[in-house]
């Protein structure tokens, strides 16, 4: 059974970066994630911050 992701970000861009730091803390390093089209969303492996792709307003960045 899976978790709801605890924060949902909607983006415009395939590759993202998280730092998990929007809340004033330390957060974590920086990754770069790239959303697969096949799903449409990615999860940070570090905060399990989900990024979804808004494909009314997506970007063609691969």
């Amino acid at each position: 059974m899976r978790m709801p992701a605890p924060e949902t970000v909607t983006v415009t861009t395939r590759r993202i970066a998280c730092d998990g730091n929007d809340n004033g803390g330390l957060g974590h390093p920086r990754v770069w994630l790239a959303i697969p089209p096949e799903t449409g969303f990615v999860d940070c492996g570090y905060c399990d911050k989900r990024f979804v792709l808004d494909p009314n307003h997506a970007g063609d960045d691969h």
